[in-house]
């Protein structure tokens, strides 16, 4: 019997890098996702295909059960395959049923976003999977692919979401988020895939000092963010956060980098240096980055669920 299942696509509007050390994030889930369907398989393998959003296959594998519950990753074989055993390894570990009681699955994957968008290719996967072993994501997440855990949230909610971890454990706050001037908000692709686990490293590695005081200060920006009453007070609130992270990091913001001549705010989402920023304008913007190089201009209503 075929199962299928979908998770949302996500992008992070406050608090990247702090919400791995308590601060509250918030995240806006997208119109774009991955799907994942499950068909009755035999061989006692996994016969696997990913397709991206314009139909060309990016993954194929075929998987024995043996692979996944010894975990037989290889330094000569692909990283995604070895990704997606220790994903599935990690899943056996939490519902060792999936394989004891089956004979085999074809598996299908299908992005609706191009998966160098950064929206959320690992997460999304590791939702779905986590949907169909009836596990839990974030717990699967942790143990596999690490990071922060807002990305599955999106995954799972339909609304705006508050995300921070208590203790390790996450916690997901529906909120509202209706503003007047979504025509002035615009999410540009600077057509360079970041890691996210690469970036979380670097951000451990470099990370220094007590940053309690800054967690309560992005943490009062997001509130800003969210109460913001017109443009001019959500964009403010942008700036100041950016400025701050910037600090932190200790590197240039992408408007500093790429758009120094850019009338408006621009915001980092995520990792910073790749994947989707947030550009804030009086008027449409998509010539200024077109006559730039940057062909991908999506508006707030075409990206946000």
């Amino acid at each position: 019997m075929k199962k299928e299942f979908y998770s949302n696509g996500k992008l992070l509007i406050t608090g990247e890098y702090l919400v791995l050390d308590g601060a509250k994030a918030f995240a806006l889930p997208t119109k774009f996702g991955q799907n994942l369907i499950v068909e009755k398989g035999g061989n006692q393998e996994i016969k696997w295909t990913s397709f991206d959003s314009d139909g060309s296959i990016w993954l194929e594998e075929t998987l024995s059960f043996e692979d996944i519950f010894k975990k037989n990753i290889s330094d000569t074989v692909s990283s995604k395959r070895n990704t997606l055993i220790e994903i599935l390894h990690q899943g056996h570990l939490l519902n060792p049923d999936f394989i004891s009681k089956s004979a085999g699955f074809h598996i299908t994957t299908e992005l609706t976003f191009p998966k160098n968008w950064g929206l959320g290719t690992s997460s999304t996967l590791i939702n779905n999977i986590a949907q169909w072993l009836e596990i839990d994501a974030f717990v699967l997440l942790n143990n596999s692919f690490g990071g922060s855990g807002y990305d599955i949230a999106c995954a799972q909610n339909n609304n705006p979401i508050l995300y921070h971890l208590e203790n390790g454990n996450p916690v997901v706050e529906k909120v509202t988020f209706e503003p007047e001037f979504t025509e002035n908000l615009f999410f540009v692709y600077l057509d360079k895939k970041q890691s996210s686990k690469a970036a979380i490293a670097s951000y451990y590695n470099n990370k220094n000092e007590d940053l309690a005081e800054n967690v309560t200060l992005i943490d009062s920006l997001t509130k800003e963010v969210l109460n913001a009453k017109n443009l001019r007070e959500f964009a403010t609130a942008l700036e100041e956060h950016e400025a701050e992270m910037s600090n932190i990091l200790e590197m240039k913001t992408i408007k500093e980098s790429l758009f120094p001549d850019f009338n408006g705010i621009i915001k980092s989402l995520g990792a910073w240096g790749g994947d989707f920023v947030l550009a804030i304008a009086k008027e449409n913007p998509t010539d200024y980055f077109k006559e730039r190089g940057f062909k991908t201009i999506v508006s707030y209503k075409d990206m946000i669920l």
